[in-house]
């Protein structure tokens, strides 16, 4: 009998898209079958994203409110593997994959199968994936493996290109930034883990529900960044609330907010950022172990 494998995923860029079929393409065989679902949102989000819709995501994104999506067609109930690739939006899996994982469709799919998560985005994913995670024990799923690609360039460097990219759709390195997105040869390297999952798969050790990609460098944690990432958490949190009281998705009174938060943000940029990386370097060595602890448990359950 075949083993069937279901992808899920939502990729507004077209990035992940690339990064699924590499990851999948040493998965494929005469006894596996494998069945590609994109999540559709019922109102199809941009790209490149308008600079206040961008922003005005945020309180959807922050909260999980997701959106209206399509229902998935001619799926099946009985998959032994599911793979779910998302991107992070604001320390969040995207709104359309929150929505996915919040619907009837998705409880009726999930629950009590293993599932695979692949992240592609900047280095600050930790809080996104916790999420994640929660989602899916919420449903009754097995999370096993976890596979993260990010940005090359580091968070600095990110913080420039990401957001040239999704807001002109150009990816080219420019001045002394390096190219937006994942590096290439990284993305096409992660076939090493459809074809460990293929291995795993005719051996029937999908049925144990534990980790299938341990040792093949599935994950690292920089765990000088979880500090800065749960401070940005807050902070997204903040004034997520605060646009969302201002009033309905793309209003005016939402942009009025929505100017004053990138003002707030060029100025922590340019001041506290500078600073929190001059305090990270002088704190680590104090705080080595606890940090590599959470660094050990953050990259569950696959490791490095």
């Amino acid at each position: 009998m075949k083993k069937k494998v279901l992808v899920i995923y939502y990729s507004q860029t077209g990035q992940l898209k690339y990064v699924i079929d590499n990851f999948i393409k040493d998965l494929y065989d005469e006894e596996i079958l494998v069945d590609i679902r994109s999540i559709k949102p019922k109102k199809k989000y941009p790209f490149p994203w308008p600079f206040y819709q961008f922003f005005d995501e945020l309180p959807e994104s922050v909260y999980l409110d997701g959106c209206k999506i399509e229902k998935i067609e001619d799926i099946d109930k009985d998959y032994d593997l599911v793979i779910i690739g998302y991107t992070v939006w604001y320390m969040s899996p995207s709104i359309p994959i929150a929505a996915f994982m919040k619907s009837e469709q998705a409880k009726k799919i999930l629950k009590n199968k293993p599932v695979v998560t692949l992240v592609a985005c900047r280095d600050m994913w930790i809080l996104a994936q916790e999420k994640m995670k929660k989602m899916l024990k919420n449903i009754g799923a097995v999370h096993i493996d976890n596979v993260v690609l990010t940005d090359r360039g580091g968070s600095v460097a990110s913080l420039v290109t990401l957001p040239r990219f999704l807001w002109t759709g150009k990816k080219n390195a420019f001045l002394f930034f390096p190219p937006a997105g994942i590096d290439e040869k990284k993305i096409e390297k992660t076939s090493r883990f459809g074809k460990r999952l293929k291995k795993a798969l005719k051996n029937n050790e999908e049925k144990r529900k534990k980790p299938l990609l341990k040792n093949l460098g599935a994950v690292s944690v920089n765990g000088k960044l979880i500090a800065t990432e749960k401070i940005a958490n807050r902070s997204f949190k903040f004034w997520g609330k605060l646009i969302k009281i201002a009033g309905k998705k793309y209003s005016i009174q939402r942009k009025i907010i929505i100017t004053i938060y990138f003002i707030f943000l060029l100025s922590l940029i340019f001041t506290v950022v500078p600073l929190n990386i001059i305090i990270r370097k002088i704190v680590y060595p104090f705080q080595k172990d606890k940090i590599k602890a959470m660094e050990k448990y953050y990259e569950l359950p696959s490791g490095r």
